[in-house]
């Protein structure tokens, strides 16, 4: 098959706008894009990109004639088309927007002159760039951000594959999105939960400067609501009412499980908490559920797993204010109702893993049979 030649005006046109570029980008403030490949800047939704020119650096590609350019294998006038929209791309990019591999490292102890900015507050995976990649990365690095999980940020971590809610921001705050692509067991579904992830931190601390006696704490904003809540209790003298507990502690919680988990064990956390009727047992939610009981402890599972990576130090505060309100409690006469705080504490953080069969599976129906007997403590 033939290949259409461009006309002579289209050329002259083409090395007109390649002209232009090549004189903006070999000015002195863009030394750091001539050391960047020209894919930094291509875009997943580009079409006809000029494959055999996306691994050169755009130094080489721009010393290089436009004769020997148009000459490569494969380039065509629409690749060559979308090889001036490349540079076009590079040229627009502000050059204090692009972190150099040294800045990486070094901010975390050196604050940005100019902090990167985001176009908008929107995500869209397909428009990630090598360039906006680096500056997310920039970010996580300057807060040092990069020893927390991934799943402590996202969004939802429905959206994200399991086996990487507890890797560290760290895993790939030193990758291109080139590298990670390539990376093993790394398809759309986790590129996508990653580039969330970076997404929200960036989103949420690009514009923030760094002082050296101040840092950077990101956490789910349920989550942080109850953690408040839980240290002023802890401080307060009294047992809160049973009104309060499910308002400031039970509601939250849920709802988190709810933002995290599908409909079905949404449902279980529900039932358990008794939301709309009286708590249920694990015999009883299996019963109504269709399931078997082992696969409702494995449900039950799901939930723990989930406050474990939104809120590693729950289990212990949380505990500690069970143990307060037991020894509160049974020097009233007439304490407040908190079977539901106990039987969320129960789910949330539960005792011992729960199991189909032995002392697990024990320990979570022994937490069913003692309801009667905290009722007991309760009203005295």
């Amino acid at each position: 098959m033939s290949v259409v030649k461009p006309s002579a005006l289209e050329e002259v046109q083409v090395v007109g706008r390649l002209e232009s570029l090549r004189k903006i980008l070999q000015g002195k403030e863009y030394t750091e894009h001539l050391q960047k490949p020209l894919a930094y800047w291509a875009l997943p939704t580009d079409r006809r990109l000029p494959l055999a020119f996306l691994g050169r650096k755009l130094q080489d590609l721009l010393n290089t004639p436009f004769g020997d350019l148009a000459a490569t294998p494969g380039i065509g006038q629409k690749k060559m088309d979308s090889f001036v929209m490349l540079l076009a791309r590079a040229a627009n990019t502000d050059p204090s927007e692009i972190p150099t591999e040294e800045s990486l490292v070094r901010e975390i102890t050196e604050p940005h002159a100019r902090p990167a900015s985001e176009n908008g507050d929107g995500f869209d995976p397909a428009m990630t760039s090598e360039v906006v990649w680096s500056q997310w990365r920039a970010s996580v690095v300057k807060h040092n951000l990069g020893d927390q999980p991934l799943g402590r940020f996202a969004p939802s971590l429905r959206t994200m594959t399991r086996v990487i809610w507890n890797t560290p921001l760290s895993a790939y705050v030193d990758r291109t999105l080139d590298e990670m692509r390539n990376m093993r067991t790394h398809g759309e579904k986790r590129i996508r939960g990653i580039l969330e992830v970076f997404h929200s931190v960036h989103s949420m601390v690009a514009g923030m400067g760094v002082q050296k006696h101040l840092i950077v704490r990101i956490v789910p904003r349920l989550i942080d609501q109850v953690e408040q809540w839980v240290g002023q209790t802890l401080q307060t003298p009294g047992i809160p009412s049973s009104d309060e507990l499910a308002e400031c502690f039970v509601q939250p919680l849920l709802e988190q499980v709810r933002i995290d988990v599908n409909q079905q064990i949404a449902a279980l956390a529900e039932n358990r908490l008794g939301m709309a009727g009286p708590i249920t047992s694990v015999r009883q939610a299996a019963r109504a559920m269709g399931l078997t009981r082992a696969r409702v402890y494995q449900l039950l599972n799901e939930i723990n797993d989930v406050m474990i990576v939104r809120w590693p130090m729950g289990r212990h505060q949380v505990y500690e204010l069970r143990e307060k309100l037991y020894a509160e409690a049974a020097q009233m006469r007439n304490p407040p109702d908190f079977r539901q705080f106990l039987a969320a504490v129960e789910l949330f953080y539960p005792g011992a893993r729960r199991g189909a069969a032995g002392p697990l599976e024990q320990a979570s129906e022994k937490f069913d049979a003692d309801e009667s007997r905290e009722a007991v403590v309760m009203t005295g």
